[in-house]
């Protein structure tokens, strides 16, 4: 036998329909709490499903609002029945998410109960439920590459999280619209911004000039159990993204990863959608954007000298003013290459904070 039984995956308090009615009837919250004899508080508890209605409730209800006190017994008593059986599936959504650093980090604002939590959940990722979730989020391959590894501990809750608050940041960034051409040509006045030490002079320059070519930068800080570097992809035709998470708080790292992000905008196309962190499984595209960052920020025609530098930190940051770009990068480059240990000469690279 066929089971009929329908189980929404959603769920109503009783406090839906008494704002309809108090709507149809022109009558406000304050005039309902005087009514029944209720404080705002308290009505605002029954309207939001805090509040139980008992049969003392129900009766007050069908004298002020009508409908019989079986059918607002009936209402509340589906209501609990249908946020047991979610708030067990939406229980277990919730703790996959980086909720205290959400919070922390000012993306969500503490509620007083499970219900509003899961409700402020689903308006930050701005879908209808936990199941819309999952369809948009859950088989998402940049965010799976990230489980290739076993050595690489990111949970794919964490960093739809993280890509998510990159999103929002980036709506509020007005941009022309994208400029292939010119973003290219700005590469070189954003490379001379790797010799401006403080992040909070250097940055707003960074976004500025690539806001001027259509690209929306955003930097944004990782919750716990997400580990990625950076990620790329365009919003709409006219507006890219490029997302920076400043993990490693090093003016190496930090500039690498944009060039690495920038090449992904002009190489790869407006339909790619790249996520950067550590062990990720290089393809053809990861490793063309490597090329692409290093030759960057260190011209082919400084490769041959970059590769007779070693443990001499003179030699590092002459090498550095002639270039044209920080110490670090050229100290990150000699790590990668193999020329110097990656315990060496890392006090030539600039340490950043987080202000929050």
């Amino acid at each position: 036998m066929i089971n009929t039984e329908f189980l929404p995956n959603w769920t109503s308090a009783p406090g839906d329909t008494i704002i309809d009615i108090l709507r149809e009837r022109n009558l406000s919250e304050t005039e309902l709490a005087q009514l029944m004899g209720n404080t705002p508080d308290g009505v605002k508890d029954l309207l939001q499903g805090r509040a139980t209605i008992t049969i003392a409730i129900a009766r007050q209800l069908e004298q002020i609002l009508g409908a019989s006190v079986e059918f607002w017994m009936s209402r509340d008593f589906q209501y609990r029945q249908d946020f047991a059986r979610l708030y067990v599936i939406d229980e277990a959504w919730l703790a996959e998410l980086p909720i205290g650093d959400m919070i922390k980090y000012g993306w969500l604002k503490p509620v007083p109960h499970p219900s509003e939590e899961i409700a402020a959940c689903l308006r930050y990722f701005d879908v209808s439920s936990v199941q819309a979730w999952r369809s948009l989020y859950g088989e998402m391959e940049h965010i799976a590459a990230f489980r290739k590894s076993p050595s690489f501990d990111s949970q794919p809750a964490a960093v739809a999280t993280w890509l998510r608050q990159g999103e929002i940041e980036a709506e509020m960034i007005a941009c022309n619209p994208w400029d292939a051409k010119q973003f290219q040509e700005s590469l070189s006045y954003i490379r001379s911004l790797t010799l401006v030490k403080d992040p909070n002079r250097f940055i707003p320059k960074l976004k500025k000039c690539c806001a001027e070519n259509g690209v929306a930068v955003v930097i944004v800080r990782v919750p716990r159990g997400c580990r990625a570097s950076g990620a790329t992809r365009f919003l709409s035709p006219q507006k890219a993204l490029i997302m920076l998470s400043f993990r490693y708080l090093t003016d190496d790292h930090f500039w690498f990863t944009f060039f690495h992000e920038a090449s992904h905008l002009l190489l790869h196309g407006e339909r790619g959608f790249f996520l950067e962190g550590d062990d990720i499984i290089l393809t053809d595209k990861e490793n063309e954007a490597n090329e692409f960052a290093a030759s960057a920020l260190i011209p082919s025609e400084y490769q041959t000298a970059l590769m007779g530098l070693r443990v001499d930190a003179r030699k590092v940051i002459r090498f550095a003013l002639h270039v044209g770009v920080s110490p670090g990068i050229i100290v990150g480059q000699l790590q990668h290459l193999g020329n110097i240990g990656h315990n060496q000469l890392n006090s030539l690279k600039r340490h950043y904070e987080w202000g929050i």
